[in-house]
């Protein structure tokens, strides 16, 4: 089972392995380096102590192996999620799971009415992720296709898997297993 968790310093080798040339080809970047991966993991545990906290750096952990990232962006006009997996482990849901519990967390605990993503239009893999955790196509900018979703719809929730205790209007804890 996939958890969500903070990043430590131990993971720099782990973030390179999943920032490869072959998990960055749609990104508009190159694969991460040593000192750049010193600076996310120290950048991401250092966001644990800020208030309010302008992105949620969480690592998706399968039985103690980092397989990815998945980062929740609060300083942004609108909120934006990204995600990125090792290349091993892609078509295996991972994604989705990680898309989905990082969304109980904001629209459970921090209340967002919105988030955003995006992905290369050459990657529709991304974009079945999107649109199985429930975000819907609504743009295109600088040569991304953009997708948002909104926690409620006609008073409807819309995402599935979403804890409970979200549907019942009660705070959730990210860390919690989506049920």
């Amino acid at each position: 089972m996939i958890e969500l968790r903070e990043l430590t310093m131990a993971d720099t080798a782990a973030l390179q392995r999943i920032y490869s040339r072959e998990s960055t080809r749609f990104l508009g970047r190159g694969p991460m380096g040593a000192a750049e991966a010193r600076r996310v993991a120290h950048d991401a545990a250092a966001s644990t102590i800020q208030c309010p906290r302008p992105v949620f750096t969480l690592g998706l952990d399968l039985d103690g192996d980092l397989l990815g990232i998945t980062k929740l962006h609060l300083d942004r006009p609108v909120a934006a999620l990204s995600y990125i997996l090792r290349a091993d482990a892609w078509g295996k849901g991972h994604a989705t799971e990680a898309v989905r519990r990082i969304l109980a967390l904001g629209f459970g605990r921090l209340g967002l009415p919105e988030i955003r993503a995006k992905h290369h239009p050459d990657n529709p893999a991304s974009a079945r992720v999107l649109i199985k955790a429930g975000f819907v196509p609504t743009g295109e900018h600088t040569g991304f296709t953009i997708y948002t979703i909104w926690p409620l719809q006609n008073g409807r929730l819309l995402l599935p898997g979403l804890p409970s205790c979200a549907q019942e209007g009660r705070p959730i804890s990210w860390g919690v297993q989506a049920t």
